[in-house]
């Protein structure tokens, strides 16, 4: 007889890939969490919660960009999937993530995080570090942008 599979708890996060354009390039946002571990603005979807409304919540709560600080691109949205320990307990993670730009570089860090940098690509996938996912995504949206601009046009936002 086999033992009794445990359940896997399963946990479901959104974000925004945030990016602004300086004069050296696409600079993006990443924040800066303890020890190596840097991301983007995330976290967990409340119940009842849509995945953009949280990633716009946790981008404002995590970074003070809110809504009208934004220019949500419609053409992107990427997915994320990995497996964690939480309370020795094995968890699946799906993180949904968006992408919008922003002129601001002033950031309003919450208690949750002790620093942010904005970061050129190599310089974001480098930080990311083993995150391989991640660095993945963030080359995604750095493409999507460039073929968007190459082509004379700006991506497609919703406000």
């Amino acid at each position: 007889m086999n033992p009794p599979e445990k359940k896997i708890k399963r946990e479901i996060s959104a974000g925004i890939i945030v990016y602004r354009r300086t004069e050296d390039g696409l600079r993006f946002l990443i924040l800066y969490h303890r020890g190596r571990y840097w991301n983007f603005p995330k976290g967990k979807i409340e119940s009842e919660e849509k995945s953009l409304a949280a990633a716009i919540r946790e981008t404002k709560e995590e970074t003070g960009l809110g809504v009208h600080d934004l220019r949500l691109i419609r053409d992107f949205k990427a997915h994320e999937r990995y497996y964690f320990r939480k309370e020795n307990q094995p968890v699946y993670k799906i993180v949904i993530f968006y992408l919008a730009e922003t002129r601001r570089a002033d950031i309003k860090l919450s208690h949750e995080h002790n620093g942010y940098g904005w970061f050129l690509l190599n310089d974001a996938r480098r930080i990311l570090g083993g995150y391989r996912a991640s660095q993945k995504i963030l080359k995604q949206a750095h493409d999507l942008i460039r073929q968007k601009s190459t082509r004379g046009r700006e991506p497609h936002s919703a406000r």
